[in-house]
């Protein structure tokens, strides 16, 4: 009898197992929950307009869901301040957006905070700098070191890099850590 039992959980348990599995093409497939992305969207966007009538700044905010991360993106005039000169306030006040996230979800966030358009124009010229690392790599057979970036200059280095049909490695230790493109096998 145990053994009927047994089988029958283990029906149940196979059964709610397919059930659970997402159909090809869902964007659960990656484990992607666009409503808890979005409330993560809605803490950071109240987080940051918080920040923005502290210090007195004008700023309209956007939320949006890209791939697996909430996005939230703050455009204005006059907001310099908010990004420094190498972006290097957009990813403290990203940073605390995050932890202000996780203190309400409990959660980690992946979220990502643009200021002004600055993560965006980043992009493409970091997008450039791959491909254009990873064509030297092609002509030269040699591996090239690149200058020490962020974990998101770094990710979109990888992406173009691996566009291109290469390999890359991030070395070193933050805040020098950097990419090192490799000719194919």
């Amino acid at each position: 009898m145990s053994n009927s039992n047994t089988d029958s959980v283990e029906e149940s348990n196979a059964a709610v197992a397919v059930a659970d599995a997402p159909e090809p093409g869902d964007s659960a497939e990656d484990g992607v929950d666009v409503e808890e992305l979005e409330h993560e969207g809605d803490i950071a966007a109240d987080y940051i307009e918080g920040l923005l009538d502290i210090a007195d700044f004008d700023g309209d905010i956007d939320m949006d869901v890209e791939g697996d991360r909430a996005m939230v993106s703050v455009v204005g005039a006059t907001l310099d301040e908010l990004i420094g000169d190498k972006g290097e306030v957009l990813e403290a006040l990203q940073e605390l957006t995050r932890l202000a996230v996780h203190r309400t979800t409990g959660s980690r966030s992946r979220l990502m905070l643009d200021i002004g358009g600055f993560r965006e124009g980043r992009r493409k010229t970091l997008t450039r700098i791959g491909a254009e690392a990873a064509a030297e790599v092609k002509k030269t057979g040699e591996v090239k070191p690149l200058t020490p970036m962020t974990p998101f200059e770094r990710k979109v280095v990888h992406d173009a890099i691996a566009a291109a049909g290469l390999r890359s490695e991030s070395e070193g230790e933050e805040p020098h850590r950097y990419v090192v493109v490799h000719p194919a096998d």
